[in-house]
């Protein structure tokens, strides 16, 4: 099982989601940023380490929002989300090549990663609340 973390960065009440380049695992899928999280690495410190350096940025971690598993062909992750807030980025892309803020309710008009899809349902069905 690998320990994925990734941030729901909410910036003027879009998300962002940004799209994996081709030639990586699940190219051209479109996922929550992040990545795996390191040993000796909190949760926390490996997403603010991960949005660093994905694409320069910098959040704010607001709170835990839900964890999925879900099992690939070769491997299974564990994938971590939390709320987040946007402070600023350069949005130099490292392992994507597009981003876009997105109404929540959108979520699911894209083509997200397998993992990805609970954590958009999740938060489409708060959005309507």
């Amino acid at each position: 099982m690998i320990k994925v973390v990734c941030g729901i960065i909410y910036n003027d009440n879009k998300v962002l989601i940004c799209r994996r380049k081709p030639e990586k695992s699940l190219g051209g899928y479109w996922e929550f940023p992040g990545g795996k999280v390191e040993e000796n690495e909190n949760n926390e410190e490996s997403l603010i380490r991960e949005l660093k350096e994905e694409l320069e940025m910098k959040v704010n971690i607001e709170s835990f929002f839900k964890s999925s598993e879900h099992a690939y062909e070769n491997f299974t992750i564990e994938l971590i989300a939390y709320v987040c807030n946007f402070v600023s980025s350069s949005f130099k892309l490292t392992d994507h090549d597009r981003y876009e803020w997105i109404e929540p309710n959108d979520l699911l008009n894209w083509k997200l990663a397998p993992a990805d899809i609970p954590i958009a349902e999740e938060l489409i069905k708060i959005s309507k609340q």
